[in-house]
């Protein structure tokens, strides 16, 4: 299991994300409308204002059970680890286990 804080850490940055979205969002397309360098140059320090980790690039998907950041599953939402017992606990249906 993941340690609490760094959980908790992760919900604020989910937060934070969902704060800047639309700032984020409203600059990258004035600087794809913007020809001119010196303007491209004051609205990318404008997009660099947010705090960093409002950033989507630092978001972490994490399993819902265990908190696991690695070998996460997105139709599930949950790790491999975790799928692989249910699997084996025939807690999935259409499911079946692999045997050689």
């Amino acid at each position: 299991m993941a340690r609490k804080s760094w959980i908790q850490r992760e919900k604020k940055r989910q937060k934070l994300e969902q704060k800047y979205y639309l700032i984020r969002r409203s600059s990258k397309k004035e600087i794809r409308k913007v020809h001119s360098l010196s303007e491209q140059r004051k609205i990318h320090v404008k997009l660099q204002s947010p705090p960093r980790n409002s950033a989507p690039i630092r978001l972490h998907r994490r399993c819902c059970l265990t908190g696991r950041p690695r070998a996460n599953y997105r139709d599930f939402g949950l790790s491999g680890y975790i799928l692989r017992e249910m699997f084996h606990a025939c807690l999935l249906p259409g499911v079946t286990r692999s045997s050689w």
